[in-house]
């Protein structure tokens, strides 16, 4: 029989939680409740589960640090309130997550993911990724460990090696293997991915705004939002406009 454990800091929410993967899912055992990252951390050490449904943000500890701490083997979903931030964090992930409420029909999927997981035996997926992403775009999560923000890049411009400052850069644009820097004084060229440049940036400052660009917010002029629901941004330091696709206008409900 599969264990779980269910970590949530509000009482009410894990209660409903328990009670509908007993009604969904009655061959798991819920071996625990824990109402902090603490106990979520000392629970899994001492039940050893296969499933750990935890709350991203709990006092103590927050269900990334928990997640990151826990052995491998256990299969982790994350359950979450911030649901504008967790979607671009999962998006390419294959750890599994919930938005609360939780409904039946999201959590019939996740069961049958792991169902599937656990007859085959499989691995757990590698949480580093998105970890690192949760940390850019939930607020207040602590980035991991080795993940200092980027201050300085160095930039091919022509046959020259340039060192610029990220904070002179307006938006960064993937181009093929290579990305694109787009400064005040013109364009330049790294090598590194644009995802791994995201990894670094400060996410308070710098905003991704389509799969392929991210944008310096301190370099941002207006928004504009059409009848049709697109944005578009002006930039104090580069003529052009940079389109802000549908899964990012959230972003700028407000602005």
């Amino acid at each position: 029989m599969p264990t779980a454990i269910v970590a949530d800091d509000e009482p009410r929410l894990a209660a409903f939680l328990v009670e509908r993967l007993r009604a969904l899912w009655p061959g798991l055992l819920v071996a625990g409740v824990a109402a902090n990252g603490p106990e979520a951390q000392a629970l899994i050490a001492r039940e050893a589960p296969d499933i750990a449904f935890l709350d991203i943000r709990m006092p103590g500890l927050t269900g990334l640090e928990v997640a990151r701490a826990a052995q491998a083997g256990v299969h982790i979903v994350f359950v979450t309130a911030h649901d504008e931030y967790a979607i671009d964090a999962f998006r390419h992930a294959a750890v599994d997550y919930l938005l609360k409420p939780v409904d039946d029909a999201r959590l019939a999927e996740t069961i049958a993911r792991l169902e599937a997981r656990l007859a085959a035996s499989a691995p757990t997926p590698s949480l580093e990724g998105v970890l690192a992403a949760l940390a850019r775009h939930v607020p207040g999560i602590a980035a991991p460990p080795g993940s200092e923000r980027l201050a300085w890049i160095r930039a091919g411009v022509g046959d020259d090696v340039h060192l610029i400052a990220v904070t002179d850069v307006a938006y960064f644009q993937a181009n093929d293997k290579y990305t694109s820097v787009f400064t005040a004084a013109g364009e330049a060229l790294i090598r590194t991915p644009i995802k791994e440049i995201i990894e670094r940036l400060d996410p308070q400052k710098f905003w991704q705004v389509h799969r392929a660009t991210v944008v310096n917010l301190e370099h941002v002029r207006t928004t504009t939002r059409d009848l049709a629901g697109r944005v578009t941004l002006a930039l104090k330091t580069r003529p052009e406009k940079v389109q802000v696709s549908r899964a990012y206008a959230h972003r700028f409900k407000q602005m």
